[in-house]
């Protein structure tokens, strides 16, 4: 509970089903009002603006393939956070994981290269797994073992792994030498993740991501693990007192987030620009926050908000093609679209309620 003012914020003891539904319904309403608004005053045509964004979307069968494409590394990342945020471990450093799985990975292909395509793969989703991993459970280390707080450490930890990766490409060995760019050398064909569709960009890295989901519900609603993960979230005093190692489900937590988040890294790298790079990821490491609160820290939410996501950008950057619209404005209609749905999100579990002077 949270008390500002004479208002106090509270957790709702339940939920219904109805409310839930209501409360999307608004958020909906709400982003296209404001949208709406915002492109009217812009000189847009909002009928037509909004039929670009569905169509660069879902509209055909090329876009909606590229919006999975677009949704693959943030239905990683949402997952990422949701272990984490189940337990109330706030992993903001799902990004820097992304790149430690995704160097991991670049190394494991170096030097893991004479396998045959499918093994490589498999060789490559570990590494990646492995170094997300270890990056992660370092923050999860200084929580439990030294109290840091692992909002400081995984952000600077964001930053300490994309400044070894800028010196890997710029005077390391790993710059293509070929290349003006800081990027390495295109990786060769039997390294490169297989497409699900041919003459499309969807690689196997979306299945991958499914299958990851699914061992997330499993880990989370369906083991001894999962329920002791979302026991410390809930209370992590009581579950202590209930003989939970809480220090050590933070740095199992960690561990799985961290690699969950790595393999977004091997996604991008392997499967989409088939080279290690700085912009290998914009930002979905963060965004993955928004993810994972948006499908409410569930596996099945965080793939239908991935995608949705994944939907709004590609439709936008359509929209901002067509019609000619400031690219500002168009971030800034992802954004309120984003803030209506999280707030509409956080109303569902959350009630405002009036102090009276007697309380």
């Amino acid at each position: 509970m949270i008390a500002i003012g004479r208002l106090k914020v509270e957790r709702r003891l339940e939920v219904s089903r109805l409310w839930q539904f209501l409360s999307i319904v608004i958020a909906v309403l709400a982003s296209i009002a404001v949208c709406a608004f915002l492109l009217d005053t812009a000189g847009a045509n909002v009928g037509e603006a909004f039929g670009h964004i569905y169509a660069g979307a879902f509209g055909s069968r090329h876009t909606a393939i590229e919006t999975l494409v677009k949704a693959t590394p943030l239905i990683f990342t949402g997952l990422a956070v949701t272990v984490a945020f189940r337990a109330k471990i706030w992993n903001i450093g799902a990004e820097g994981q992304l790149f430690a799985g995704a160097i991991m990975a670049y190394l494991a292909s170096t030097l893991l290269g004479w396998l045959p395509g499918a093994l490589l793969v498999v060789a490559i989703m570990a590494a990646a797994f492995a170094g997300g991993a270890l990056y992660g459970g370092l923050a999860g280390v200084l929580k439990s073992r030294f109290g840091v707080n692992e909002v400081l450490s995984t952000v600077m930890l964001n930053y300490v792994i994309r400044y070894f990766l800028s010196y890997m490409l710029v005077q390391g060995p790993w710059r293509d030498p070929e290349s003006f760019y800081q990027q390495t050398p295109r990786l060769a064909d039997v390294a490169q993740f297989p497409l699900l569709l041919a003459d499309t960009r969807l690689h196997v890295g979306f299945l991958i991501a499914l299958v990851v989901a699914v061992l997330v519900y499993l880990l989370l609603f369906r083991t001894t693990l999962g329920f002791e993960i979302r026991a410390v979230g809930f209370n992590a005093v009581a579950s202590r007192f209930k003989g939970i190692k809480v220090n050590r489900t933070i740095v199992i937590v960690m561990l799985i987030s961290g690699g969950i988040a790595g393999l977004a890294g091997a996604g991008e790298v392997f499967g989409v620009h088939y080279r290690l790079k700085p912009d290998i990821s914009s930002g979905f490491g963060f965004t993955g926050i928004i993810i994972a609160m948006l499908g409410g820290l569930h596996p099945v939410g965080v793939i239908i908000a991935a995608i949705l996501f994944g939907g709004l950008v590609n439709g936008g950057i359509r929209m901002q093609v067509l019609t000619g619209v400031p690219t500002a404005l168009i971030s800034a209609i992802e954004a309120i679209v984003l803030l209506f749905f999280l707030t509409a999100a956080v109303m569902t579990r959350y009630q405002i309620r009036i102090v009276r002077e007697d309380e």
